[in-house]
């Protein structure tokens, strides 16, 4: 089954609770939250109150994407605010299996990312650690990038590793997905499509930005 995870990032703030609602009613599976410090990315994003705010008002699973140099800081915040999924970055880890583990123990599901110009093999040791495995499809910090031509070579190698290894782990891309670029993630291999502009951004509103999406993935 694919999965639609719409990034927040390109919302309108000022009505945030209103279009997750519109994409939830549209029938999207999960929201996507990109956290960004300032560091490991150029850009600041949002913080635990955006997910505390968020949980009353969807019944969705909320994934916390940490852009940031130091994840382990912000596991607790964003269990206590009501995170179902938290991803971090294998290129802030020198090890990310206990920190993989510290988030299954709070029950929470655990997924790591990598960056377009890290191997995709360095997933290898950390598979069995995983629910899911994030594919960075642009250079992570910033909404409306273009997809990545290389792309697709990746997220074939991820899903050869993942069937291999762990087939229950979701393949998840990030960055540039649009009504062109998501049969080029699905037909590599993908199963969740992180769409943030193509969704939030779209003329005809949210809903519709997922309708024009669903008509691809179903």
């Amino acid at each position: 089954m694919i999965h639609l995870a719409p990034s927040i990032l390109s919302a309108d703030f000022a009505r945030l609770g209103e279009q997750v609602a519109q994409t939830e009613a549209a029938g999207v599976h999960r929201i996507h939250v990109d956290v960004m410090d300032g560091h490991f990315v150029p850009n600041l994003s949002m913080g635990p109150v955006v997910v505390q705010c968020l949980r009353p008002r969807t019944k969705l699973p909320l994934e916390v994407h940490l852009m940031v140099s130091e994840p382990a800081k912000f596991l607790t915040p964003f269990v206590k605010a009501g995170a179902d999924t938290l991803i971090v970055h294998h290129e802030v880890l020198p090890d990310a299996r206990p920190l993989l583990r510290a988030i299954r123990a709070e029950g929470k599901k655990a997924g790591l990312a990598i960056n377009p110009d890290t191997p995709v093999s360095v997933l290898e040791p950390y598979v069995p650690d995983l629910d899911l495995a994030l594919c960075m499809t642009v250079y992570p910090g910033f909404s409306g990038q273009k997809f990545l031509p290389q792309s697709p070579e990746r997220i074939r190698a991820l899903r050869q590793l993942l069937d291999r290894l762990a087939p229950h782990c979701e393949l998840e891309v990030d960055g540039g997905i649009d009504k062109t670029t998501a049969p080029l993630a699905l037909a590599a291999g993908a199963n969740v499509l992180v769409a943030a502009s193509a969704i939030f951004a779209h003329p005809e509103g949210p809903a519709a930005g997922v309708k024009e999406l669903q008509k691809i993935v179903q």
